[in-house]
């Protein structure tokens, strides 16, 4: 018999159950890194809707009259001033270009807190399939100012408002997913490699925005836009919400555990495993999650759930969700963590542009490299997590660390383009670490949280919660950044290191529970 090639020997080599996992993991990655590739083109256009035109604004008095006579013979386009798109080529340009961040921020952090609670209650295939659709469409409409040559304000704001309440489909969908196909077994490690989507996305979304935002800046939004509608078509072809969609046995079978399929009805009955069981190797993602689920789980129960949620296990409450150990604590930590986040995000580009005095294109390619580390970043944090068990810690530590080099960053950055890159690397594994942490491998752990006794609903509610209260902080924070700009940049820099500061405050006491836990454990191991 011929050998086989290394090629199908290397697909043979992995079980039915790993290439779904595999695939739900790749498929779940991309659609959520098309909605932040759907967000990064505000962030690079800024800098073509007001141009630095420094020239006109200070100009001495006494030679007004003859600059004006300089310029008069220039005939300026009519879908344009010469300081960029009206109505943001005015001195408040910052101001206005913050309304247009807050208005999407403060939507989305409105409707993620009412997202996780719907999202729970229908089918996560349709439900994230419509809200990447109409993310595409009010992408695109931003976009089409351009062509229709739109300079009023509100039309802006509305599209920004109307995409970030549709946006918050997103998250608690592809996490209760993920967290349906992966149980706590290497956890971090895994959620810290898929989180790094939302830098993936980040780097794409500066990419694309950054290729037509000097020619035709229209298409910076119309094109992500498209992207991500496309993404949503795929999403609706191919999405599996959960292992027992297609008789995988990734899901554990020795425990009483509840498995939430949308608006789909499972009844479950689990008994102990008998030694013809446990004599079976299991793959270690498969194994490890059996070991959890024992420690915290209750065996001696079956459990009915229903998709509508009026029989049998309900959907965990708003109130009961905060009664989670370890939920508030988290949220009000990830206010802090996101805002910090999310003001390089929008500002960034600007910042490089106004400091490194570079077009908006190439600032745009230059402020990817903050993503960059950030994929470096949630990756080792949820590597040391693993490794450490100390969720908490590992976050403290990060934060404790990303001050400092917040500052150092607005110091160094000034004295040339070396480095900026490598303050750009640096300060975004610190800066994104945590925040990846908390909105990955931290929501999942308290979303399946031993105090729930195996509620599987709960998962996209604490999610949404979590997320939300991140939301807002994403929401102050470029917001802040917009009117703290005009008296110096060094001043935004100091926000953002209190900013950093708050958070760590609020996960002193979970810190402080973890090394006491530490302490015990080795303390009675002594013994």
């Amino acid at each position: 018999m011929a050998q086989l090639p290394p090629g199908i020997r290397f697909i043979t080599s992995f079980s039915r159950d790993q290439w779904y996992r595999a695939f739900i993991f790749s498929l779940t990655f991309f659609l959520y890194a098309s909605f932040h590739l759907s967000r990064k083109p505000i962030s690079i256009v800024k800098g073509e809707l007001h141009k630095h035109c420094a020239a006109s604004h200070e100009v001495e008095p006494d030679s007004y009259k003859e600059y004006a006579a300089q310029i008069q013979p220039v005939k300026k386009p009519s879908n344009v001033s010469q300081c960029g798109w009206e109505p943001f080529d005015k001195n408040n340009y910052k101001q206005l270009l913050g309304a247009l961040d807050y208005s999407f921020l403060c939507a989305y952090a409105v409707g993620m807190y009412l997202s996780g609670i719907i999202g729970e209650r229908l089918p996560i295939r349709y439900y994230l399939t419509v809200g990447m659709l109409a993310s595409g469409l009010f992408t695109a409409m931003f976009g089409l100012g351009y062509f229709y040559n739109i300079h009023n304000l509100w039309f802006y704001i509305m599209a920004q408002i109307a995409n970030g309440l549709v946006q918050t489909t997103g998250w608690p969908s592809v996490v209760t997913c993920i967290g349906n196909w992966f149980g706590k077994g290497r956890r971090g490690l895994i959620m810290g490699i898929w989180n790094s989507h939302t830098s993936v996305g980040n780097i794409l979304g500066s990419l694309i925005a950054a290729y037509w935002v000097s020619t035709c800046w229209g298409l910076s939004f119309v094109m992500p836009g498209v992207i991500i509608a496309v993404m949503g078509i795929v999403c609706f072809l191919f999405l599996i919400e959960h292992p027992k969609d297609i008789s995988c046995s990734c899901t554990p079978s020795s425990s009483s555990k509840t498995f939430l399929n949308g608006a789909s009805r499972f009844r479950v009955q689990m008994t102990t495993l008998n030694a013809k069981e446990t004599s079976k190797p299991q793959d270690p993602e498969m194994q490890h999650l059996l070991d959890s689920e024992n420690c915290s789980v209750s065996l001696n129960s079956s459990t009915v759930v229903t998709g509508g949620g009026r029989h049998g296990t309900s959907a965990i409450s708003f109130l009961g969700a905060l009664r989670i150990p370890g939920v508030i604590e988290f949220s009000l930590c990830l206010l802090f963590a996101k805002l910090v986040s999310y003001t390089f995000l929008f500002w960034l580009p600007l910042y490089i542009t106004n400091v490194e005095h570079l077009d908006a294109k190439r600032a745009g390619d230059l402020s990817t490299l903050f993503d960059v580390g950030g994929i470096f970043g949630g990756v080792l944090a949820g590597l040391i997590s693993d490794r450490l068990e100390k969720r908490a810690s590992t976050c403290g530590m990060m934060l404790l660390l990303a001050a400092p080099t917040l500052y150092l960053f607005s110091a160094v950055s000034k004295m040339g383009l070396e480095a900026t890159v490598v303050m750009l690397l640096i300060s975004g594994a610190l800066v994104n670490g945590p925040y990846a942490l908390i909105t990955t491998a931290v929501s999942a752990d308290l979303g399946t949280h031993k105090s729930l006794k195996g509620n599987a609903r709960a998962l996209s509610t604490v999610t949404a919660i979590i997320d939300g209260t991140g939301s807002v902080g994403a929401a102050l924070g470029p917001l802040l950044a917009g009117l703290i700009s005009p008296s110096g940049w060094n001043n935004v820099f100091y926000m953002l290191m209190v900013a950093d500061g708050c958070a760590l405050l609020f996960l002193l006491r979970l810190i402080q529970k973890e090394l006491r836990c530490n302490a015990d454990h080795t303390l009675f191991k002594e013994h």
